[in-house]
């Protein structure tokens, strides 16, 4: 009963941060964007210009709490307990989430990637 849990667990946790994660790519406008819309206002507080560097902070939060949530939900549904090195799937999850991160900054910058109006139009 106990192993039936800790999948069920692990799978939640892994639905949960593959909607947040860069893998589910289509689900940004509903998840990633505004959490990273809002980090970036609640970060224009204390400076304005601060705006859009705190949302591409919070989008790469966000994309890494995915990755992490992922990893940490398969490993309880698919490895045993001994077998577990969450530092490992930390270190990954970071790393890949950064790499992704940097990836859409860059082509946003370089307007290859188009951000829609209504989202700039939030900036305070």
């Amino acid at each position: 009963m106990t192993n039936l849990l800790k999948k069920l667990r692990g799978g939640a946790i892994m639905g949960i941060g593959y909607m947040l994660s860069p893998l589910s790519w289509w689900n940004d406008l509903f998840f990633n964007l505004p959490i990273a819309l809002v980090f970036g206002y609640a970060i224009s507080w204390i400076k304005p210009d601060w705006f859009l560097p705190g949302t591409i902070i919070g989008y790469w939060i966000s994309n890494v709490l995915g990755i992490v949530m992922m990893q940490f939900g398969a490993v309880d549904m698919f490895v045993d307990g001994e077998k577990q090195d969450p530092k490992r799937g930390l270190l990954i999850g970071l790393g890949g989430s950064t790499l992704y991160t940097l990836i859409v900054s860059i082509l946003v910058y370089f307007h290859i990637l188009q951000v829609p109006d209504f989202l700039m139009d939030l900036h305070p």
